[in-house]
């Protein structure tokens, strides 16, 4: 029996965009869909918004398969109102219509969505929210089975620090914002196309990526098994095949992954599809020790920014992605709450300093 989770996705986009903006950033919709592809399979993908004033937008959001809904703007009436009804309206209609359908992911942090997402729970539909947390109402994430902000993605660029976000009770996204300045667009090294095939089929990114997706995987679920791991990798990249990096099979990419010692494999369910887990330690305690002894060495604190470099200076191959962390910042969480190193936001640096 299939027990696939099918996800319907709609997005406020004038919420989320502006949202973003306040924090110095461009909102990007592949974060929130490389999370979604460990909770399920996305059928409907919908943002709602005057494109006239997201011109720019467009493209990227189709990329991305995400039907855009055009509520243009007339004389008399509010296109935030227009889109937020029509969103409202198919979201129910669908959860009427498509049984089959049993997650229903609103992308807004708008709280008169409330209604919106009590009803879909009343229906036996689970509801995942996903917002800004400076622009996102503190009534919306109780009302949700899970609610995830957009800035603590795994992919999302750094915006302003924590400092800067705790204003979670300020005026929504949606409401007339001061002029921001142009964000200036990231900075991408041309590259020939030799070369980034090299970077795509390179054995470390395999295991970064099934590292990053199996420790995604493992916070939503008790077991994962080698079915669940491949189907959760196909999600984020429907391109994705093992021949590519000289493996025959993916069983034989576990089992590779195993004798390094980067993932523990035990029976499962069914003949031929094992359990998949990261190591209770696994290389984290030789991490740990690593960045406790840069630290020492510092003789006084260190800030955050550069120390991931000076990690890789002691040991090139480091990556805290593929310990299953999905940031530096993670990373340094959790040797702190393992009692490694002291972790502190200092303002005077705005960055965080890290002692032992």
């Amino acid at each position: 029996m299939d027990t696939e989770e099918r996800l319907a996705v709609f997005l406020d986009y004038e919420n989320l965009a502006l949202g973003a903006r306040d924090l110095g950033i461009t909102f990007d919709f592949g974060p929130i869909a490389d999370t979604l592809a460990l909770r399920g399979r996305s059928v409907v993908r919908r943002a709602y918004a005057d494109w006239s004033f997201f011109d720019e937008d467009r493209r990227a959001l189709t990329r991305h398969q995400v039907e855009l809904i055009e509520m243009p703007q007339r004389m008399g009436a509010s296109r935030k109102n227009a889109a937020d009804i029509k969103m409202v309206v198919d979201a129910i209609e669908m959860a009427f219509e498509r049984e089959y359908i049993s997650t229903f992911v609103v992308c807004t942090g708008d709280s008169d969505f409330s209604p919106l997402v009590h009803k879909l729970r009343e229906l036996n539909k689970r509801v995942i929210g996903v917002g800004v947390e400076s622009s996102t109402s503190r009534l919306l994430p109780p009302a949700c089975d899970e609610f995830l902000f957009y800035e603590r993605l795994e992919g999302v660029e750094a915006g302003d620090p924590p400092a800067a976000r705790r204003r979670r009770g300020g005026p929504r996204a949606g409401a007339p914002a001061q002029e921001a300045a142009p964000v200036p667009p990231a900075h991408v090294a041309e590259e020939e196309p030799e070369d980034i095939e090299e970077a795509a089929t390179d054995p470390a990114s395999l295991t970064v990526a099934v590292a990053q997706t199996l420790a995604g995987l493992a916070t939503t679920s008790d077991a994962v098994t080698a079915s669940v791991l491949k189907r959760a990798l196909l999600r984020k990249d429907p391109t994705f095949s093992e021949s590519d990096y000289g493996f025959r099979s993916f069983g034989e990419v576990l089992r590779h992954l195993a004798e390094r010692g980067l993932v523990e494999l035990s029976p499962g369910p069914a003949a031929g599809d094992p359990e998949v887990s990261l190591p209770e330690r696994g290389g984290r305690a030789e991490a740990f020790a690593l960045l406790a002894a840069i630290i020492a060495e510092s003789d006084g604190a260190v800030p955050l920014s550069g120390l991931k470099n000076r990690i890789r200076k002691q040991q090139p191959a480091f990556s805290e992605k593929a310990l299953g962390y999905r940031s530096f910042l993670q990373f340094c969480q959790a040797a702190q709450a393992e009692g490694h190193v002291a972790l502190r936001w200092d303002d005077t640096t705005d960055d965080y300093l890290v002692t032992t």
